[in-house]
């Protein structure tokens, strides 16, 4: 057991270090575009908005990613093979969405540029279902005791995520900005979630 433990330290320390790299790259994509010989200008900035709409979505995006995943962690006790190309699978998806973001920044209006940043951030979804029903499945990988709403709870919450990608990643084909808006509104209802989640475990146990 405390080899296994010293595995699965070893696999949070390493995919923790690959998502910081990813979310810092993200910064590099923030660059202002202009004549060099003038003075930098409002409307310089107001024209770089496709760049920073993308960096700070993509941002929060990630952080929520690590976010889960990290709550995921708090749970698992054990990793083997089946879990470790998981996780692998899930961090090279997550890497690429810097690049999938220099696309939707260049590009905003373009179908091409969004169906890939959605397929991308939808392809992470998967990967990340594929972690949580990986050791829910498998009770000897969880700590004894995880209350089974709670890995309902979580599962529901990879599944909607999929869905949501899905269907933004369909529409991106035909309308790539509704399709970016539809990934954006994700955010606010995962956070949503979690505290109705939290709320009714309080009310449960008041």
């Amino acid at each position: 057991m405390k080899e296994k433990n010293l595995e699965l330290e070893r696999l949070v320390f390493f995919s923790d270090a690959i998502v910081a790299i990813a979310i810092t790259i993200l910064v590099f994509n923030l660059k202002i575009t202009g004549d060099e010989n003038r003075h930098l200008t409002y409307i310089d900035l107001l024209q770089a908005w496709p760049k920073f709409l993308a960096f700070f979505l993509s941002f929060f995006i990630i952080a929520l990613f690590w976010k889960l995943h990290h709550q995921f962690f708090f749970y698992i006790l054990a990793v083997d093979e089946g879990l470790l190309w998981n996780n692998i699978a899930w961090l090279l998806f997550l890497v690429l969405l810097p690049f999938s973001t220099t696309l939707i920044s260049m590009h905003f209006t373009d179908p091409a540029a969004v169906v890939v940043y959605c397929a991308n951030v939808l392809l992470i979804n998967v990967f990340q279902n594929n972690i949580w029903d990986y050791v829910s499945k498998r009770p000897e990988f969880m700590k004894p005791g995880v209350d089974e709403r709670l890995i309902t709870f979580y599962r529901r919450v990879c599944n909607a995520a999929m869905i949501n990608s899905v269907i933004s990643l369909a529409v991106a084909f035909f309308f790539p900005v509704v399709g970016f808006i539809i990934l954006v509104v994700r955010l606010p209802a995962l956070l949503f979630s979690k505290r109705l989640f939290k709320a009714m475990k309080l009310k449960d146990t008041g």
